[in-house]
């Protein structure tokens, strides 16, 4: 949403920290729904549409909907989505700053960022619209669920097309740590670039022959006893980047259950996260021209002491 314009305002509350469903009834010319409850049920499912028609759970701005009330083009209904059961990711969000328009989180391994999919109550955005009461709360950018560390949100709407043009224009940087095996024989510091493609459906993502569309740098910081800690600095932002290149660089990153072997059920075993952190943050505020630096205060467990 641009800066100055702010979506209808919804006559139901959040739930658990989750937006309802914004429904506009489309144009109809040739009179195919002579009711609400026809359109729905078309749309839906009859069974659904009734199911929430009758429950009284879809409301315009007068009030809830009934079956049988008139079709109108334009007209706006709001509803809640009946979630599936989640099970609760086991690890607390650190907030690493906060003040009246940006809030940066130190997001735990196993939380998605943004409702999607099967994981719509256990991400960042609605844990901290619940737990700091800031409704409007969205984050600018979107960190791999797998992964832990710093995720910029914004407050308020109106704010974040600002912040999001940061991400878009690559005006941000981003430090990530990583702990995979140390190899002598790997020549570092690196810059990688490939063409990553990730399909929807598929895990994990593959590189192939092509013009490149990803860029990161791979340094090492230090190793000992096998392991090597890496600084990574991705230039772009595909979709498990830093992963597919540690990869490709025959290091993968330790407890990784998608590479280089695809190991679902690895997937949600707690004690074994994924080692890799979005370390830093860094940028220069679109709104008040201050220059932010954040660093997260996590720890990768991998990594000696």
């Amino acid at each position: 949403m641009s800066r100055g314009r702010r979506a209808p305002v919804s006559p139901l509350p959040q739930r658990d920290g989750v937006d309802p469903v914004r429904l506009r009834l489309p144009d109809d010319p040739g009179g195919r729904w002579a009711t609400v409850r026809d359109h729905l049920a078309e749309r839906y499912g009859a069974e659904r549409a009734d199911a929430l028609l009758g429950a009284g759970r879809i409301v315009s701005r007068e009030g809830a909907v009934t079956a049988g009330e008139p079709y109108a083009a334009g007209l706006l209904l709001w509803f809640h989505r009946d979630f599936a059961p989640e099970e609760p990711v086991p690890f607390g969000t650190g907030i690493v700053y906060r003040d009246e328009r940006i809030v940066v989180a130190d997001k735990p391994h196993f939380l998605a960022t943004t409702p999607r999919g099967r994981h719509i109550t256990e991400t960042v955005q609605s844990r901290l619209r619940r737990e700091l009461g800031l409704p409007e709360l969205q984050p600018a950018h979107r960190l791999d669920r797998l992964t832990a560390g710093l995720v910029l949100c914004i407050v308020r709407a109106g704010d974040r097309g600002a912040y999001q043009t940061l991400f878009r224009d690559r005006r941000v940087r981003k430090e990530y740590e990583g702990v995979a095996p140390y190899d002598p024989g790997v020549v570092l510091p690196r810059t990688l670039r490939s063409r990553i493609v990730k399909e929807r459906g598929v895990l994990a993502a593959r590189e192939e022959a092509g013009e490149p569309n990803s860029e990161s740098r791979v340094e090492l910081v230090e190793h000992r006893a096998g392991l090597g800690r890496y600084r990574l600095l991705p230039v772009t932002g595909r979709t498990h980047q830093l992963r597919v290149h540690m990869n490709a660089l025959g290091l993968p990153l330790l407890d990784d259950p998608l590479y280089p072997v695809v190991q679902e059920a690895a997937a949600e075993d707690w004690s074994r996260p994924l080692q890799l952190l979005a370390k830093v943050l860094e940028f220069t505020d679109p709104l008040t021209g201050e220059h932010r630096r954040f660093e997260s205060g996590l720890r990768l467990a991998q990594w000696p002491r």
